[in-house]
């Protein structure tokens, strides 16, 4: 019997011939990730249980992300235990201000997942580097803790769920549309502990930033993760980024799906998930006038240079509704960088955007953007849940760059296909 691509790579890593949905495995990692909240909780039971060393300097990224800069003091003290834990054990991959990005946009363009490889993550959206052909995960922080000292970590081999991918992308419709589609299709616990699995020719219309940003979403949809297979958008991206030898695994022609979906690209519209919860998407049809107060283009989902380059277009030349507050969040510093010399941070700020440093604040209702009871944001981010971005009567409603970019300048969400 064969095997799909996530269990290739949990049998490579585990050190048997093959492995099975429901199995229990101990697999040897490639990559330990952690962040600024996540991260100081690691640390205390990694002291707790009397752990002395890391298993490689080289295998643990720490990304300082959610409240960087510092919020308020108790943030400041957690970048503080994580910045003396990195030094202390010279963790290679330590990203602080200045440095620093989204951890998931991050980690891809500074080459540290690839194909092939098993990475877990003390933060759910680990799962977004299934777009490179790796197997990744969101684990808690005790987990995060004995993989940053052993290089391991159990799992239960994940059944799967194959999507055949046909067609391709029309105007206006990205990654966003595609996964929000599918969610709303399948639901929030649609493919509960299973893994997502893309393939099929329509692969070739999708980005490697469209195939992140629905990699990431996997999540929402339930998945322990979801993983593309690998081809030649796959490679070229690699190309100047890993500079280590990768595996490439591809499913048997007779692995076991618990079920097959096909996709047609051609047929998705730009889609918006309403609260509060991602399955509760909806095309511009069923749409009418909404109000809104609030735009934020940006995050591990919606931050990389294509979401800028889709958001500066509808700006161009046009100006936020009045009462509309916007703002951009480049995902990492090199993406900040290039948006510059694109002249894209000059369109946000003169459609009366603001444009902030790169930070998950908003996302998760930190700061940077947090909602009044009320209000009303459309966002680019990845949960819609109640009081996700703020007070627990405010409302979040998700989408691409494109509509998010719309809504703004229309003062409601808005098609991007009608300006």
């Amino acid at each position: 019997m064969g095997m799909t691509m996530t269990q290739k790579i949990l049998a490579a890593h585990a050190g048997l011939p093959e492995v099975r949905a429901g199995q229990l495995i101990r697999a040897r990692l490639d990559m330990v990730l952690g962040n600024d909240i996540t991260s100081p909780v690691a640390i205390n039971e990694f002291e707790k249980a009397g752990f002395t060393g890391i298993f490689d300097r080289s295998k643990i990224a720490l990304v300082m992300d959610h409240f960087v800069p510092n919020k308020d003091i108790k943030a400041a003290e957690q970048c503080k235990q994580c910045r003396t834990f990195a030094k202390r054990f010279d963790v290679e991959h330590y990203f602080d201000v200045g440095e620093m990005g989204i951890e998931h946009a991050l980690l891809p363009e500074k080459g540290l997942a690839a194909p092939g490889e098993c990475i877990i993550g003390a933060d759910s959206h680990t799962c977004t580097y299934g777009a490179l052909g790796a197997f990744s995960t969101g684990v808690g922080s005790t987990d995060m803790a004995a993989g940053m000292a052993t290089g391991e970590a159990w799992f239960k081999v994940p059944a799967a769920i194959r999507f055949v991918l046909t067609g391709k992308l029309n105007p206006f419709v990205s990654g966003k549309d595609v996964i929000l589609h599918i969610i709303g299709r399948i639901g929030v616990d649609g493919a509960l502990y299973k893994s997502m699995e893309f393939t099929g020719p329509g692969l070739s219309s999708l980005s490697m930033d469209d195939r992140l940003c629905i990699a990431n979403m996997a999540i929402e949809a339930g998945a322990k993760n979801g993983i593309f297979a690998v081809d030649e958008i796959t490679m070229a991206y690699i190309k100047d980024r890993v500079n280590r030898p990768v595996t490439v695994y591809q499913a048997d022609e007779d692995a076991v799906y618990e079920q097959t979906m096909e996709i047609n690209l051609s047929e998705i519209e730009p889609t918006v998930a309403f609260p509060h919860l991602p399955e509760n998407a909806r095309t511009f049809a069923e749409i009418g006038e909404i109000p809104i107060d609030q735009v934020v283009i940006g995050s591990c989902t919606n931050g990389r240079i294509s979401d800028l380059e889709a958001a500066a277009a509808i700006f161009k030349g046009r100006h936020a509704a009045k009462g509309v507050r916007v703002i951009i969040i480049p995902a990492t510093m090199a993406i900040y960088k290039e948006a510059m010399k694109r002249g894209y941070l000059e369109t946000f700020i003169d459609a009366g955007c603001v444009v902030s440093t790169p930070t998950c604040g908003p996302c998760l209702g930190g700061y940077m953007g947090i909602l009044a009871a009320g209000e009303r944001c459309v966002a680019t981010t990845n949960r819609n849940f109640v009081g996700r971005m703020g007070h627990v009567d405010s409302e979040v409603c998700l989408a691409s760059p494109a509509v998010a970019a719309a809504s703004a300048v229309m003062g409601r969400i808005a098609d991007p296909r009608t300006l």
